[in-house]
């Protein structure tokens, strides 16, 4: 029994270990709903923005495509930051660099900063699936449209 009970325990670690370290993730594997599309369209569309559509849905627009690695989903990015409403409240902006796990973030980070490498600047238009969704988080009302702008300063 005790033998048994050894072989389950490693069997569960080795596997959650296996799981933990995997890196396989799909940008596109989610996308948002299309009337949340269509308000982020709309958007941009009222402020004479022009923007990429991901196929997530969420939107972008590469001011620096940078010159240094590429993050993936695993990565450790050191990044500076704004946060915005559409109304243009800022609801977060460091002042200073600061590092995250991709992997932990929301959808829209995990898609969008793969797309530009150290030393790039991404801004993202962001439909409410793709961030909180329908969580008001802090000072970010439930279902609200993100907007980040993003430097990628180093990716591990």
């Amino acid at each position: 029994m005790y033998k048994l009970f050894v072989a389950i325990f490693f069997s569960v670690i080795l596997f959650a270990c296996k799981k933990e370290n995997s890196c396989d993730y799909d940008p596109c594997g989610y996308v948002a709903p299309s009337a949340e599309i269509q308000a982020v369209q709309s958007y941009l569309t009222t402020n004479s923005i022009v923007a990429t559509q991901h196929c997530s849905g969420l939107f972008y627009k590469i001011e620096s495509a940078g010159n240094g690695k590429n993050a993936t989903p695993c990565s450790y990015v050191g990044v500076r930051y704004k946060g915005m409403l559409t109304n243009g409240t800022v609801f977060d902006n460091p002042p200073s660099a600061v590092s995250f796990n991709l992997g932990g973030l929301i959808t829209a980070w995990k898609n969008a900063l793969p797309l530009i490498a150290s030393g790039g600047r991404i801004i993202l238009y962001v439909p409410p699936s793709l961030g909180y969704g329908n969580q008001a988080v802090g000072s970010i009302p439930a279902n609200s449209i993100l907007i980040f702008e993003i430097d990628l300063v180093a990716v591990q």
